[in-house]
């Protein structure tokens, strides 16, 4: 009964072992988790061999004084003979009592299945033994270089290291951690690339590596781009307390959520003059919108505005889509496009049936004001956010053709194939209507960005759509490393706070982002004496640019959700409020407020 037994449940392990393996090979697995594949059939091929070893060997001393104790020892003894290929058949086939031969048969072919199998899982654990004493010792060989080392390998760190790598070949390293190979085909591509660019794919995560060791004279920089935003800011906090102390060291962490602004803001609170690791958060979101508005807002927003024979010509934005993207763009067009000789108005749609609602919750004052204030010294602008608008709906074109004469529009639905199906939507739409405003499209694949340009219809006439956003583009060295608007904002920080603000609070670098970014608008409009010191500039130049420079203020402030504080008394001001005692048109501010809008 117990030979029955044992080979039941010997051959039972040794089969759910295979089927889960194979399971887990198709699933995706967590890096590092000992429930991998090789991991399962390992165990189940020891748990099958110990229960095959154990019935043979209380046989064969049953009649030498020796208990199950000793039996059971020595049937691990040989299951560890087993996967070092040092157990001999024989000995196995000649001491299987006289069972039927059926049984019989059966026990020799499972051991022949085990005698096979474990000596290629002893072959998979000394391969992958060497592999990382390989992968370690790549590393070392680089202890003067510069390293990247990334907290995943997905598709964000993969373009940002192929551009770090392709800009400096030589002298740069690369670190993939929490990496590990499986059967799946975006993996497998993802690792081969890594290889393509000579980096080291370690299993370990990002914070279970020590990296504290590599040459002091050289840059360190960490990237926690994971999908996981929660996982992102315990790593980067677990890196800020290692590495902390070290000179020449970065930490990037991306994240979009509010929390991971104050938990990193936090860890500096108490800074101590030891403190050497400078962080930076990357909010891809804000990225995307404040680069797009430097790098083309002129020309997108400025030069396609409508001439109608007034003082002022006509900016009319168009957004598709109150998702993350679309609601940054809203809030920005309404300070971005404060400037002398235009006005602004702004349509955002969205599917959403609370879509007016919810953005109002977010800058409420923003909303109050919008159309209502024609005082000098103010923001003028109009936002009008259009609920439970499909973009497929008749009830979107209707929308579309009834607008003022649109002179820009921007759309991220959140999908690639919805985000240009759309834009061609518009054009078409636009020119029934006779014109040709700009529009920009999110296009997160680099691939398909790239076959868009300069997309055209079967009579060879041309979109016009300029497509944004893409991976390659949005996940480079000179964005995320070297990105030219930041460094003009950080200059203007520096004229009344130091650096390390400038990185520790988002409020002093979006703020300086913005102003940064709406300086240069001036230069390009033309806005008499801009480019002069604030000292050399004439009374006719100063007070409007004064004016100019408040009005943006008051738009930025209140689509960050500050609302005025009741009071011009600075005592009224409370941050964690959002309240600001300055946001009242430019008459009303102190003198010594007024000289604060120096640009």
């Amino acid at each position: 009964m117990i030979w029955n037994v044992c080979f039941i449940v010997a051959a039972a392990l040794f089969i759910a072992s295979v089927l889960i393996s194979l399971l887990r090979l198709k699933a995706k697995y967590k890096s590092g988790s000992s429930w991998t594949p090789l991991y399962i059939l390992f165990g189940g091929v020891i748990a099958s061999a110990l229960t095959l070893f154990v019935p043979l060997y209380m046989a064969a001393f049953k009649d030498g004084g020796c208990g199950a104790f000793e039996a059971v020892a020595i049937a691990i003894h040989n299951v560890i003979r087993l996967f070092i290929v040092d157990v001999d058949f024989d000995f196995i086939s000649s001491n299987l009592p006289s069972l039927n031969q059926t049984l019989f048969r059966c026990y020799t072919i499972l051991f022949s299945v085990l005698f096979v199998v474990a000596p290629f899982l002893t072959f998979g654990f000394v391969l992958s033994f060497f592999k990382n004493i390989s992968e370690k010792l790549r590393y070392w060989v680089h202890f003067n270089s510069e390293v990247y080392i990334f907290s995943e390998l997905n598709e964000k760190s993969l373009a940002l290291a192929t551009s770090i790598y392709n800009n400096d070949p030589k002298n740069r390293f690369l670190v993939f951690t929490d990496v590990f190979e499986t059967e799946e085909e975006r993996s497998y591509e993802l690792i081969e690339s890594a290889k393509e660019l000579g980096a080291v794919c370690f299993k370990k995560d990002i914070v279970s590596l020590n990296f504290s060791h590599h040459s002091k004279k050289s840059d360190i920089k960490f990237f926690v781009i994971g999908a996981d935003q929660s996982e992102n800011i315990t790593q980067a906090l677990k890196i800020v307390e290692k590495m902390k102390y070290r000179d020449n060291t970065r930490l990037y962490v991306f994240s979009t959520c509010v929390e991971s602004e104050m938990l990193l803001a936090n860890a500096f609170s108490n800074r101590d003059k030891d403190i050497k690791i400078k962080v930076r958060r990357v909010n891809e979101v804000q990225s995307l919108i404040l680069r797009n508005l430097y790098d083309k807002g002129y020309e997108a927003v400025f030069e396609s505005a409508y001439d109608n024979g007034t003082e002022e010509k006509e900016i009319n934005a168009v957004v598709i889509g109150m998702g993350q993207h679309g609601t940054e763009m809203t809030k920005a067009l309404t300070w971005f496009c404060q400037m002398t000789g235009y006005s602004v108005n702004i349509d955002s749609f969205d599917k959403q049936k609370d879509a007016d609602k919810r953005f109002t919750a977010l800058c409420p004052e923003l909303m109050e004001f919008s159309g209502k204030l024609d005082i000098d010294g103010e923001a003028k602008y109009t936002v009008n956010i259009h609920s439970h608008i499909d973009v497929d709906s008749m009830d979107f074109e209707k929308e579309i053709l009834s607008l003022p004469r649109t002179t820009y529009a921007f759309v991220a639905l959140g999908n690639d194939e919805k985000n240009v199906s759309t834009a061609v939507k518009l054009r078409c739409l636009f020119e029934r209507m006779g014109y040709a405003p700009v529009i920009q499209a999110v296009v997160y694949n680099s691939d398909k960005k790239e076959a868009l340009s300069g997309i055209t219809n079967f009579k060879g006439q041309e979109y016009k759509i300029d497509f944004i956003g893409d991976m390659k583009t949005s996940y480079s060295e000179e964005v995320i490393l070297g990105s030219e608007v930041e460094d003009a904002a950080l200059k203007r920080h520096l004229k009344w706070g130091d650096e390390a603000e400038f990185w520790q609070y988002d409020y002093n670098y979006k703020s300086s982002v913005a102003s940064a970014i709406h300086y240069k608008m001036k230069v390009k409009c033309g806005v008499p004496g801009i480019e002069k010191l604030p000292g050399d500039r004439t009374e006719e130049e100063l007070w409007p640019l004064r004016i100019l420079e408040h009005r943006r203020w008051n738009a930025y402030m209140r689509s960050e959700g500050y609302v005025y504080s009741g009071s011009v008394e600075k005592s009224s001001r409370n941050d964690l409020a959002k309240m600001h005692h300055c946001l009242v048109p430019f008459d009303m501010l102190s003198e010594q407020d007024k000289a604060k809008d120096d640009d």
